[in-house]
């Protein structure tokens, strides 16, 4: 539960927003990570040392359900001869480390990234007459930094969010979201590390997959450059109705379809619905992949195992001819505490590390036929594996979002992976690849096209079943959401 009031009232825990140059006594009392944002707030906004804040009653760290200590709202004037309307500015506090202390981000250090290294922005086209900020952004941001908190997976720039329901919960088009670096905001150094500010940007649809097709960042370029789409800022206008395909034709044809052409996907992965049953052994089997064990305990991803997919899924996003699945190499310790050092998870990595067996004793096993199973959205996103990843000698990730499982396709330009030419289906615990030499000219190009047929054809041992589910509404994306970028 959250309450709205100027920054400068006092609050049931937070002291008034000082300035840069606060007293040295005062400034002693008031949390130096929330200090330092403050100043960068205060060098843009100097004529706004209290704006309206949303603020959580009951702080995270006391067991309250908000993430974000504090959301502020600016009202930014724009500037007209540029294509910039003026709109409302919100600011997060709460991804990063606000107090040091260790009572909600591990202090590591004053070299790396601050708690998970960024705070959230938000730009909102101010309506007409429209004298006091909406609030709804606020709670769309606390629904972002759950799904980081719950997940430990951290947004870089360029990537999307699939939120499949308008942002503001009215009938607007804009239903999604893309990440990338707030124009205005620099970032910060405090005494618990670097901050950095990513803003979101609101997209339609129709702009999100292509995102999805291409890469972010070339449909974040072009929303720059339609004023009424985003404009030089990116600013979200809720009731735009036309998508920058509809504003301009050619911007699809001319732009998008040959980057994906020239370039491929530079998404490597998504957390997804996804499952793989091994068909080639019976279901009773003991060895079966997801059930190997050790005494009572249950196999899961292996830090080095979830080190490896990690690895691979950033390399995938380096344009070279030979991509390489790296060795694998341990770095993380057993145990949820200890999975912050020396660095937070990226997207793919597992959410629990307990009860691993050494990987020394997991052998990698040759499949004859699997058993894949997608969700709609997940299965959709298969022809931009096939052509946009494996058709440019990459590889492409599904880590599934309910248990520790994942599905990397790689292509025959992937080199060090444990699924070859001759053994094109094999699995590693519970890490299954698939490899596949295939007439990449014939590939499906439409979603809509990608059916069982296609997939047989190009994989003749593997059986694919599409499973539709319900939408999942906005409120569940820290548990549900079907598709999480991979941040790498």
């Amino acid at each position: 539960m959250a309450e709205l009031r100027p920054s400068g009232a006092p609050g049931p825990t937070a002291p008034p927003a000082p300035g840069p140059t606060a007293p040295p006594a005062f400034a002693s009392l008031f949390p130096p990570g929330l200090h330092a944002i403050y100043g960068e707030c205060r060098r843009l906004y100097p004529d706004q040392p209290n704006p309206l804040q949303v603020t959580a009653i009951v702080k995270y760290w006391l067991g309250g359900p908000d993430p974000l200590d504090y959301v502020s709202m600016y009202r930014n004037v724009g500037s007209p001869s540029a294509n910039i309307p003026e709109h409302w500015h919100y600011i997060s506090f709460g991804l990063s480390d606000l107090y040091g202390d260790n009572r909600v981000h591990e202090f590591t250090g004053t070299d790396g990234p601050s708690g998970f290294g960024f705070e959230l922005t938000f730009r909102l086209k101010r309506e007409t007459g429209e004298s006091a900020p909406p609030t709804w952004p606020a709670e769309l941001m606390q629904g972002l930094a759950r799904y980081v908190f719950q997940s430990e997976n951290t947004f870089c720039s360029g990537d999307h969010v699939s939120w499949h329901s308008p942002l503001d919960n009215s009938e607007s088009r804009i239903q999604h979201m893309l990440l990338t670096e707030d124009p205005q905001m620099q970032p910060v150094q405090t005494p618990f590390g670097v901050v950095t500010f990513l803003q979101i940007v609101g997209v339609c649809t129709e702009e999100l997959h292509s995102a999805q097709q291409w890469n972010g960042q070339g449909i974040l370029e072009l929303l720059r450059t339609v004023p009424i789409a985003g404009g030089p800022w990116l600013i979200t206008d809720m009731r735009r109705g036309e998508t920058i395909f509809e504003i301009n034709p050619h911007l699809q044809q001319e732009r998008v379809d040959k980057g994906i052409e020239t370039d491929g996907s530079n998404l490597s992965g998504v957390s997804a619905k996804c499952a793989w049953d091994d068909l080639s052994r019976p279901p009773e089997d003991d060895e079966d992949s997801r059930s190997i064990c050790i005494g009572t305990q249950p196999r899961r991803l292996s830090g080095k195992d979830t080190e490896q997919i990690r690895e691979t899924l950033r390399r995938g996003l380096e344009i070279n001819s030979k991509p390489v699945l790296p060795p694998i190499n341990p770095q993380r310790q057993n145990g949820l505490a200890h999975d912050r050092a020396p660095s937070r998870k990226d997207s793919l990595e597992s959410d629990s590390s307990t009860a691993i067996i050494p990987h020394e004793l997991i052998r990698t096993r040759q499949l004859e036929s699997v058993h894949l199973k997608f969700n709609q959205e997940s299965g959709a996103l298969i022809p931009l594996c096939l052509r946009g990843r494996l058709l440019h000698g990459r590889h492409f990730t599904y880590k599934s979002i309910t248990g520790d499982m994942a599905i990397t396709f790689v292509s025959t330009g992937v080199e060090g992976a444990f699924a070859t030419e001759e053994h094109p289906y094999a699995a590693h615990g519970p890490w299954l690849q698939v490899r596949r030499a295939a007439p990449w000219q014939a590939l499906p190009l439409e979603p809509q096209e990608c059916q069982a047929p296609e997939l047989h054809r190009l994989f003749p041992q593997l059986h694919h079943k599409g499973k539709s589910v319900t939408r999942e509404s906005s409120q569940e994306l820290p548990h549900l959401s079907c598709l999480s970028p991979v941040s790498c």
